[in-house]
């Protein structure tokens, strides 16, 4: 494989953790006992999206060769990546890329929040913003649990049929 050169400019932050694929290449989805539920809410000129989020790497864009196809003349072919950063045990969060993990960022960058960044560790109800009227938002919904009700099989609730109103 050819030795590929980033410049120090094109270096996420220092405090997230650089991805070389050459090191550690990506490992196929498997599904994990978590916690959590991540989804990403996509409106774009096709409508709206709910897409759950468990797979370690997904390319965004408008190309059909991309993971979450994003639909709008004013998104780039790869327009961003989204990358899992294990925290624990089955839990995790996502980072999102400007661009390819090659350091090919897109023409028009990403705004989240209202901040244009080339990355950032996507956060409960944070707002990605591709273009004009194409947009993101990420949910991270911990589940609950302790399940309502009682633990017990037998414990049911009977009811008599003259107590409902015909």
């Amino acid at each position: 494989m050819p030795d590929i050169k980033i410049s120090q400019s094109d270096q996420p932050s220092a405090n997230l953790p650089l991805i070389d694929l050459r090191e550690n290449p990506p490992k196929p989805a498997k599904p994990l006992e978590s916690n959590e539920i991540h989804w990403l809410i996509i409106e774009d000129d096709k409508g709206r999206r709910e897409i759950p989020l468990g797979g370690e790497i997904y390319s965004m864009g408008r190309d059909p060769s991309c993971d979450i196809r994003l639909f709008s003349m004013f998104v780039s072919r790869r327009h961003a990546t989204l990358v899992r950063i294990d925290r624990e045990v089955g839990n995790y969060d996502y980072q999102i890329v400007d661009g390819d993990l090659e350091g090919n960022v897109s023409s028009n960058g990403i705004v989240i929040n209202s901040r244009k960044v080339t990355t950032h560790s996507l956060k409960h109800k944070d707002e990605v913003v591709f273009a004009c009227g194409v947009k993101a938002k990420y949910y991270l919904i911990k589940r609950d649990e302790t399940k309502a009700g009682s633990n017990d099989p037998f414990d049911i609730t009977l009811i008599d049929p003259a107590m409902i109103d015909e």
